[in-house]
């Protein structure tokens, strides 16, 4: 095969044996399906390598060994900078995350291989359902956004990219442990003589260690969602993370990860900051603590990147897109929404006028 038939391969298609549709993944049965036809077929498991770790400062120093490389066709979205993955055949789509039509580019993009996945575990129905119940339960949402909902409009199951982090650690740390204690004190009230307890502090200086090893760090590779949804979209369940196998894509896109190694680490490393100053507050015990400086060691750094799915929908109303997240595991649902003024307004009215009328009976029940 020459080179240039084989940027005409893409591993995520999977023709069906009896009719030479496109197969599927099914979350449900854990196979690949036919979507013409229903015919099915058994994961390709062979040569699947374990959920492994990579040395992380092996990585910066000597780079990543050229079978963990891969190559895609990746144009970033110009209206939220979402990183799309064309295949070999694509010219041009719609963003999954805003709904703006992308045009294909060229050039390729190598990054890193996945090494885990958590493959979908609800279908595109149940995910619609949980959407639904979502969006129906939103007050002052305009009667567009429920006829959105009632449509059925298909959504998207996506891989989102991301980087998890090991790591184990020591700190030694120095501050001050305060103790509280109250005294009573006389203050005039009211022109009159009063005893209250004021409370006061002890203080005295500490100094200690702690250790953590900290499993699994999770760190969103892209900017496309806001934080707020990623982080109401958790937990996820990554002790069921499967091998990185290219079938779990069968009928789902993957965005490609634009937050590099290295800015993920930073990342990771304030989160374990926010960590290990809480085990230094907890362990110098007291009422109240003063954390002067804090020594940290950090050994043993390990990265991969896995993928996790989600079900999206994107919505235009009045130029202005929004979307809405089913977490594709759990069916918890994250999302922006816009407001009816006229709903609002009517509700506000209406609120006035029950007002007024409890206002007028109360009186003529007082005279």
């Amino acid at each position: 095969m020459t080179e240039v038939q084989s940027q005409l391969v893409d591993p995520r298609h999977f023709p069906c044996q009896t009719c030479g549709g496109d197969l599927r993944y099914n979350p449900t049965s854990s196979h690949l399906a036919c979507v013409h036809c229903g015919e099915t077929e058994a994961l390709d498991l062979s040569g699947v390598k374990p959920v492994v770790e990579q040395d992380f400062n092996s990585a910066l120093q000597k780079g990543v060994p050229a079978q963990d490389i891969e190559e895609t066709q990746v144009t970033p979205c110009p209206n939220c900078g979402a990183q799309v993955e064309f295949d070999a055949f694509e010219k041009a789509k719609e963003c999954a995350f805003c709904a703006t039509p992308v045009v294909g580019a060229s050039a390729p993009h190598r990054h890193i291989k996945p090494r885990g996945i958590l493959p979908f575990a609800l279908t595109e129905e149940e995910a619609r359902k949980e959407m639904t119940q979502w969006l129906g339960g939103l007050w002052f949402a305009p009667n567009g956004l429920q006829k959105y909902a009632r449509k059925g409009r298909k959504i998207r199951g996506i891989y989102l990219p991301y980087w998890t982090f090991d790591a184990q650690t020591k700190s030694q740390y120095h501050g001050q442990r305060g103790d509280d204690y109250f005294v009573n004190k006389t203050v005039m009230r009211d022109g009159k003589p009063t005893t209250v307890q004021e409370r006061r502090t002890k203080w005295r200086h500490v100094s200690g260690r702690v250790a953590r090893f900290f499993d699994d760090i999770l760190v969103l590779a892209s900017p496309s969602l806001p934080e707020k949804f990623t982080k109401d979209l958790a937990p996820w369940d990554l002790s069921e993370m499967e091998p990185y196998l290219p079938d779990y894509l069968a009928g789902f896109e993957a965005e490609a990860y634009s937050v590099e190694l290295e800015d993920g680490y930073v990342i990771a490393a304030k989160h374990m900051e926010r960590v290990i100053l809480r085990d230094v507050k907890f362990d110098i015990g007291g009422d109240r603590q003063r954390v002067h400086d804090i020594n940290t060691q950090i050994s043993d750094v390990t990265f991969k990147h896995v993928l996790l799915p989600i079900w999206m929908a994107a919505y235009k109303y009045k130029g202005k897109s929004y979307r809405f997240v089913v977490n594709g595991r759990t069916g918890r649902v994250q999302g922006e929404r816009p407001y009816s003024i006229w709903k609002i307004a009517s509700a506000t009215a209406l609120a006035l006028i029950v007002a007024g009328i409890a206002g007028y009976l109360y009186s003529q029940y007082s005279q």
